[in-house]
């Protein structure tokens, strides 16, 4: 087939083609290479002189010169659109970020819990040293053998040890104590980790409850809390999606330091948000637990902050996060603002409190309760095993 009949053929993207593997010069070689095999099989007794290129031959070869040259000037003009694409990395979202020194803090809080569901805290008295060696010590963990996984962290639901059936992720999930049935095993750093983030979260449980103007029922029992370490390791690809891995718990609030410049997506009521936290500073994530119990007024993230994957490296990406959640035999539902009834010595900071306590009760009047209650550990169950992807689980009890 000749070039020029090639040319009439093709789309835009068989001419970028035919002008790469077409050009002149590769037509004048191919001919060239095809007239000496021929020669070559040839009597050299009987054979005759090799004919001389006639006016139709030169006819062609500028025929294929011309149409290389229109080839060259259509792809001047091809739009940019058909060049190859190039990955683009997700840009992150303004990430609300609040000093624990700051005189404001409470109401600083709130905002970002009831506007985003997310924040990040600076000023903290956690050492980068103290996250950094427990993040050795998750590293040892992922180190071992399965088998010694399995036995070290035996699987009783919610803690052990977990593999993901992809074999992209693992998984620990480890008590507040970091407790392991190994001797071998000591975990010194990972347990202070846990402990200092944990009195962080208690913190800023208290500060949420008294902007969203519900009682906190871990103020005057603290055990009616406990707390769970997650530890997840998954391989980072070159996809750029997040890794959805390594299962889910309901929580109060959750906690993650930072100790390296990584993206996270969240998956919040507004959908996916990728977020971009600071080096040092401690990620916070509002629950699904504390927005039922602020009557909807928080905003949530459901599940754990998801490493952002692609940075072109088969690399391991160890996250570590702490969730304050509730026992298993606790029930969820709305905590609706206490009424003062005792005003008669009352003064004016507590008459306006008073006023305040019944504008809200009068607003939750008015809109009535939006979730039902529910027991924790059904929930739980339902939460962990449903894929992150599907719908919100919270919307069975919506009201």
């Amino acid at each position: 087939m000749q070039p020029a009949s090639i040319y009439k053929q093709t789309t835009h993207l068989h001419i970028i083609r035919i002008f790469i593997f077409c050009s002149p010069y590769h037509i004048m070689t191919s001919s060239a290479q095809e007239q000496t095999k021929h020669l070559s099989k040839m009597d050299t007794t009987t054979a005759a002189p090799p004919p001389t290129p006639s006016a139709q031959s030169h006819s062609q070869l500028a025929s294929s010169a011309a149409s290389a040259d229109t080839l060259s000037r259509l792809l001047h003009r091809l739009p940019p659109t058909l060049s190859l694409p190039t990955r683009r990395s997700t840009p992150a979202t303004s990430f609300p970020l609040i000093s624990l020194s700051d005189p404001n803090l409470q109401d600083l809080l709130f905002s970002a819990s009831s506007q985003r569901g997310y924040f990040q805290l600076t000023n903290h008295n956690i050492p980068s040293q103290l996250a950094t060696s427990a993040e050795l010590e998750s590293v040892s963990l992922f180190d071992l053998p399965k088998d010694k996984k399995e036995s070290y962290f035996p699987k009783n639901w919610p803690l052990g040890f977990e593999g993901d059936e992809d074999g992209n992720g693992e998984s620990f999930w480890l008590d507040a104590e970091c407790s392991t049935v190994s001797t071998e095993l000591v975990l010194p750093s990972l347990r202070e980790l846990t402990r200092a983030l944990e009195k962080v979260a208690l913190e800023v449980i208290q500060m949420l409850s008294n902007g969203a103007g519900f009682e906190n029922p871990l103020k005057e029992d603290p055990t009616r809390s406990c707390s769970l370490l997650c530890l997840h390791g998954g391989l980072e690809g070159n996809d750029g999606k997040p890794g959805l891995s390594g299962g889910s718990y309901p929580y109060i609030v959750g906690l993650q330091y930072q100790i390296r410049c990584q993206k996270y997506s969240l998956l919040t009521d507004s959908g996916w948000t990728t977020v971009l936290p600071q080096v040092d500073s401690i990620m916070v994530t509002v629950g699904d637990i504390a927005q039922v119990w602020s009557n909807g007024k928080l905003k949530k993230v459901r599940g754990r902050p998801m490493a952002c994957l692609g940075d072109g490296e088969n690399s391991r990406c160890i996250s570590m996060s702490l969730l304050v959640t509730l026992p298993s035999e606790s029930t969820v539902s709305p905590l609706l603002p206490k009424v003062i009834t005792d005003g008669v010595n009352a003064n004016e900071d507590e008459i306006r409190e008073e006023d305040e306590e019944e504008d809200n009760i009068q607003s939750i009047c008015k809109t009535g309760r939006r979730f039902g209650s529910f027991p924790f550990d059904d929930y739980a169950w339902r939460v962990y095993h449903a894929p992150l992807l599907f719908k919100d689980p919270l919307d069975k009890y919506r009201i």
